[in-house]
This record gives structure tokens, C-alpha cells and sequence, in this order.
């Protein structure tokens, strides 16, 4: 069998034969690995003959006439062979091309974006949802909570909020918390619903532990959910009706997949995959059967989505209400988890047996197999980008913007057989002018800006497309460096990206300058790309010279002998970020607290508290330190 044709065959269904890694250092996929992808993406690659039937057979698709495609307002797009002028006016037009009717989406040529608002510089915070206190649900954050940090923000100077993913996860799981894998990202999470919103019972303050016991806040919050659901008439609320009505049919099947996996979950099934083999379809007659037999404990779920729904409009409300400019920025997952509801809903629509991730780069010399699943880019296409535009609309329902987490997934995803090592892996493309088109025109139709993360091993030239589409890209403080691990001057930053300290991922600037994030990885025997700790640790030695050397020529911090203590490096490093020409400046509040530690460390699920910690009790912004730094923050920005 021909490597040669294997490798042809792989090009052309839309995977990366040959990639770059972030050292610059040129690698070949495996024949293999290739085997084993392209057999999960549903080709046969046994032989050399059918590699050739394989082939043809995308050759054939290729030359079949489009009857749905995407174009700039204005531009010049391509039929076949037919060149065509799109419209000047967004939205969906019908064309008849040698008789045959074609879909063209017309998209705006830039996201909305800051620019539509305002021509200054914007200041932005950033929150864990679950880690807020002041809500009305006992021991965690909710949708009340964000509503009041929006307020205060605001009050602050402050035009937005970027939030952890609110994407509805495993209720009949409560261990399963991690908000980056989802089981629906079209979804929302009952448990962060506001209580007083449905009549329910109100919680507020609660316990003051620095670490979230999920499975019992859990409990208590369906209970409450619960409770106010037996007080409610669903048939006599037009809201409801409507909101259910509105859902359609990917509302009902989420809401009975809840019900089935609690029911399987009670017989030690984790996943749907592991079901009886009727229960695996929702069309079939049994799981039809087991709807008509649970319609009241159906209810109940949409009743709870409808309730969330509610509150994270008001959220929103409330931010805008406050003078915020967005308000609150919603983040979306990269992907979904493969035993949830969205894969059970539709799984033609999604990459079976195959998970995706990262290649190995600086901060994992492993790489990352995340353990979730994304859109499958053949089915994108073939059904006119439903399942796209759909997670957009949902998204952009509640917020006054989105952050696309991982945004190079737009462009290609790292995608690794069920069961390999993250390394195993290759690039499938995806259709990125198509997504980025219809980003933009739901950008426009929601009033939302755009946030893509392009962190990580980016594709060359991927951010100034961004840029050019309206899309702001992310510049973090710990990644400016230019050669000789100098921190690049503010002046210097991208204007169209958002300019942060740290992300959810990274140390908190206290973290990095106190060296925490390293002794974590000691700790959970994790390793960066240059192996010892003691290289790490000299690494960061040099590098914390240079960071306070930076601060000081910027008048970031005052002259003097660099300090052992890290608050004064939190102060200059807010002010910095501030400083920067970059269109949004964002502060996480966990770097205006001075916290230590992280919410996240990638690559750990039990050995480090991940999604678990709360900020330190007590009003936020009345804190030693926080509005110094935010009026800081603000003051850079003007």
C-alpha cells in the first residue's frame, strides 16, 4: 500500500500531512495515525484500492454545483465557473445559476465591534461565574451574582465582563463540572439560575469555603428548582409555552436526554454510548416510549432552562442598565463532551471516535487530548451550517459578546484517535471563511462583539485575519516577549486585541511572580517543553528582571531594587495591560484580588482543584486594593 496515496487521500479530506510546531520544527503524520483518522471520518483505507475509490469519490463531490455558500457584502464570489457580485445588504439571497437555485449567506465584511460603540479604549474584568458571592444561591455564584459584579463594575468605569462558559453540563453527574466540557453548548446550566426569578426559596451568603463542594450545592439548587416547579403552571404561562415552542424539537431532545442519563447513570451507564442499543437513537420507537411515559420530569427541564434563560437576560440587563457598553462577554467551548446531550441529539453532526486537543507546545511538551469532540466539518457544510449558526444564536442570546475559546479551530483542529496519546494526532481543516462569514453576521444581528483565543500554537497569519474580519484576537502579558525574553512595550501591542493579564489557564500574576504555577507542576509531574523545573525556575528568574524592568520604564512602578513581595508587580502589571493600544483591556478578578492561584491547571482533573475556587468573601469591590486597581486599569485607558 502506497504511503503516497494515503497521504494524497488525507490532503484532500481535510487533514494536515506535514505541520509546523510552535518551535518551528516541521513534522510528518503517521501512516498510521492518518489510517485511523480518516477511518473515523468514515473513510475505508484497507487497501490501496479502496484509498483510489475513496479518492474518486471526492473528486466527485468537488466538481458537484454548491447549492449553499457564504460571501462578503459586495464581493466578488465564485459558482462553478460563474463569477457573481454579492449584494450590499446582509442576510440570506437566492440565486438561480443554469437553472439551479443557490443560497448565498451575505456577510457584513467586520464583526461588530468596539468600534461601533465607541472610539476610546474599553476596560474589562473577568469572573468565574461559580466563584462570585452576593447572589442568591448558597455556597457558589450564579446569574444574580453576575447581575450585581456588572452593577459595581460598572459604577467602576468598567464596560464589561468576560464570563466562565454558563454551557449546560451532567446534572445526574455533579462531579462532572469542568465548564469546558460540555454536554450541550446551545444549553445553559440550571445550577447557576437566580431562585427569585421562578418564586424559589433564596439563598444568599452560605458557607465561606475557598473550594466549592459541587454534588451538595448541586442538590440543593435542583431542589429549590424543583420545589418552585410543583408551585408552577406550565400550561397556563405564555412565556413558557413560547419559549418551548421556540426550542423546537433540539429542546425536547435535550431535555429527554437529561431525563434517560439520569435514568442510566442510576444503572452505572456513564455514557449514552454504554445504553441499551434502543436508547441510543432518539427516533427510536422505545425512547419515544420512555418520552410519553416521563412528559412531567421533561417539563421540569425545560421549566429549568426557561428559568436560567431568564436569568442570564437579566444579567445582561442589568450590565447594560449600569452604563456598561457589552456588558456581559459569554464564553464558548471549543467542543462538547462525547457522552452528552448534543452528541445523542444529532451525532451525525460531530466527529465520532475521535477527540481533540493540542499538539505539544512550550507549557505541555505531551500535548493535550482535552476528552471532547467538536462539529464535524463535512457535516457543516452538508447541512447548510445549521449546527453553527445555531450555536451562535444561542450564544449571543444573553450577552453583548462572545469569546470563541480556542479560536483556531475556526481555521483547523488538532484531532487524535479515541484512545492515543495527545501527540498522535493531526490537523483536520475547517471551512474558516464560511465561519468567520456567518460570525460576522450574527455578530451584527446580535449587537455582539467577537473574541477569538488565538493562544497556543497559531497558524501563520491567523490573527491578522482575525484583525481584518473584526475578530479581536488575545495578546497575554506572560506571551509578549520578544527576543531575548524582553516584554514588549505596550505602545507595540495589537490595537484590534483584547489586551489581559492572565487567562483562566495561566498563574495569576501573583502566581508567576512567587513562582506558584512552576511548584504546581512539580507537585503534579507535569512538564514544559524544556523538561527540568530548574530550567524553569531560572527561566522565570530572568524573566521577572525583565517583567519589573518593563514596569518601571513605563511608569508602571516606581524606581527601586525589584521586590520580593508581589503586590506591587499586580499594580504596575493592571496598569501596563491598561496602557496598551489594544481595543479592549480585561483584568481577571482574580489578579485584582492578588490571588496566588489559578482557576485551572491544564492537563490535571483531580490532582488540582480545577473550577472549584471561590474569591475571598466579603463585598469584591470594597476589598483592600481592588478599586485602586480597577481606577488604575481605567485611568490607563483614557
Amino acid at each position: 500500500m502506497s504511503d503516497s496515496a494515503l497521504e494524497r487521500l488525507a490532503t484532500k479530506a481535510g487533514l494536515e500531512v506535514q505541520w509546523t510546531d510552535i518551535t518551528g520544527q516541521q513534522h510528518t503524520v503517521a501512516p498510521d495515525v492518518l489510517r485511523q483518522v480518516l477511518t473515523s471520518l468514515g473513510y475505508a483505507v484497507s487497501n490501496g484500492q479502496q484509498i483510489a475509490d475513496c479518492e474518486a469519490w471526492l473528486d466527485s463531490q468537488a466538481r458537484q454545483p454548491a447549492e449553499f455558500l457564504t460571501a462578503w457584502a459586495g464581493e466578488q464570489f465564485s459558482i462553478g465557473p460563474h463569477r457573481l457580485q454579492a449584494p450590499t445588504a446582509p442576510g440570506h439571497h437566492e440565486f438561480h445559476v443554469d437553472g439551479v437555485p443557490v443560497t448565498v449567506v451575505v456577510a457584513p465584511p467586520r464583526c461588530f465591534g468596539t468600534w461601533d460603540m465607541t472610539g476610546g479604549r474599553l476596560a474589562g474584568l473577568a469572573v468565574q461565574l461559580y466563584s462570585l458571592h452576593g447572589g442568591n444561591s448558597a455556597g457558589f455564584g450564579d446569574f444574580a451574582a453576575l447581575a450585581g459584579f456588572c452593577a459595581s463594575a460598572a459604577r467602576h468605569g468598567i464596560d464589561a465582563v468576560a464570563c466562565s462558559p454558563v454551557h449546560a453540563l451532567f446534572p445526574a453527574n455533579p462531579l462532572h463540572f469542568t465548564p469546558y466540557s460540555p454536554s450541550s453548548r446551545l444549553f445553559l446550566n440550571p445550577v447557576y439560575a437566580d431562585p427569585a426569578v421562578c418564586g424559589g426559596t433564596i439563598q444568599q451568603g452560605g458557607d465561606n469555603k475557598p473550594l466549592i463542594d459541587w454534588p451538595a450545592v448541586a442538590e440543593e439548587k435542583f431542589a429549590i428548582l424543583r420545589n418552585a416547579y410543583a408551585e408552577f403552571d406550565a400550561y397556563e404561562n405564555p412565556a413558557f409555552l413560547k419559549f418551548c415552542e421556540d426550542g423546537g424539537e433540539r429542546l425536547q431532545r435535550h431535555a429527554l436526554f437529561e431525563i434517560l442519563d439520569g435514568h442510566f447513570q442510576k444503572q452505572n451507564f456513564c455514557s449514552w454510548r454504554d445504553w441499551p442499543a434502543a436508547y441510543r437513537d432518539p427516533e427510536n420507537a422505545e425512547v419515544l416510549r420512555f418520552a410519553a411515559i416521563h412528559q412531567d420530569e421533561i417539563a421540569f427541564v425545560m421549566f429549568m432552562q426557561f428559568v436560567t434563560a431568564i436569568s442570564a437576560a437579566r444579567a445582561q440587563e442589568q450590565a447594560r442598565l449600569s452604563g456598561m457598553k457589552i456588558g456581559i462577554v459569554a464564553d464558548i467551548a471549543t467542543g462538547i463532551d462525547p457522552a452528552g446531550s448534543d452528541c445523542w441529539s444529532s451525532p451525525d453532526d460531530v466527529l465520532n471516535g475521535l477527540r481533540i486537543g493540542a499538539p505539544p507546545d512550550l507549557f505541555n511538551a505531551a500535548g493535550q487530548n482535552w476528552g471532547i469532540t467538536a462539529l464535524s466539518p463535512v457535516r457543516l457544510r452538508k447541512n447548510r451550517f445549521e449546527a453553527f449558526t445555531s450555536l451562535l444564536r444561542a450564544n449571543m442570546a444573553y450577552a453583548g459578546g462572545v469569546r470563541i475559546d480556542h479560536a483556531m479551530g475556526l481555521m483547523r483542529l488538532w484531532v487524535i484517535p479515541e484512545g492515543a496519546d495527545a501527540a498522535h494526532g493531526v490537523y483536520l481543516r475547517y471551512p474558516f471563511d464560511d465561519l468567520l462569514r456567518l460570525i460576522s453576521l450574527e455578530s451584527h444581528r446580535s449587537r455582539a462583539i467577537v473574541i477569538g483565543e488565538d493562544l497556543g500554537t497559531v497558524p501563520y497569519g491567523f490573527s491578522d485575519t482575525l484583525a481584518q474580519r473584526g475578530m479581536l484576537g488575545m495578546q497575554v502579558l506572560w506571551f509578549q516577549t520578544q527576543e531575548q525574553e524582553e516584554f514588549m512595550r505596550p505602545a507595540n501591542w495589537r490595537r484590534d486585541s483584547v489586551a489581559m493579564t492572565t487567562t483562566h489557564d495561566l498563574p495569576t500574576v501573583a502566581g508567576w511572580w512567587i513562582g506558584r504555577d512552576i511548584e504546581w507542576r512539580v507537585k503534579t509531574g507535569r512538564h514544559t517543553i524544556k523538561g527540568a523545573d530548574t530550567e524553569d525556575r531560572e527561566e522565570r528568574k530572568r524573566m521577572k528582571a525583565n517583567l519589573w524592568s518593563v514596569l518601571v520604564a513605563e511608569h508602571c512602578a516606581g524606581r527601586g531594587p525589584q521586590p520580593s513581595a508581589p503586590e506591587t508587580v499586580v499594580d504596575g502589571a493592571i496598569q501596563f495591560i491598561g496602557k496598551t493600544p489594544c481595543r479592549l483591556a480585561i483584568v481577571p478578578a482574580e489578579d485584582l484580588c492578588g490571588c496566588e492561584e489559578q482557576p485551572n491547571l491544564p492537563g490535571t482533573t483531580t490532582q488540582h482543584p480545577n473550577w472549584q475556587r471561590r474569591l475571598p468573601p466579603g463585598d469584591f469591590f470594597s476589598r483592600a486594593h481592588v478599586a485602586d486597581r480597577i481606577d488604575r486599569l481605567v485611568r490607563a485607558r483614557s
